[in-house]
């Protein structure tokens, strides 16, 4: 099984850290860990914060935010040009 501390070391090399790492690490933060480990994943939260390491998960996030306001600028520019005529 993995750790905590290894799933952050990747993260901290890598600088990017995947949804699916994100799974297992609160799956893993929901039993119990050893200190080693709860400073490992500190580290990772400052990291994330400083912008070291970037998330999936908020990447995908500003995509579907980004096409969902597309689609609403879309469809008022259509009410809108409709309305005018």
């Amino acid at each position: 099984m993995q750790l905590i501390r290894e799933i952050v070391e990747q993260a901290l090399t890598t600088g990017y850290l995947t949804v699916e790492a994100e799974d297992s690490l609160r799956r893993m933060l929901r039993n119990k860990y050893d200190l080693e480990d709860l400073e490992a994943f500190i580290d990772l939260q400052q990291a994330t914060m400083l912008g070291m390491v970037k998330q999936e998960s908020r990447e995908l996030f500003a995509k579907s935010v980004n096409s969902v306001n597309s689609v609403n600028y879309a469809q008022a520019q259509i009410q809108s040009s409709s309305s005018c005529s």
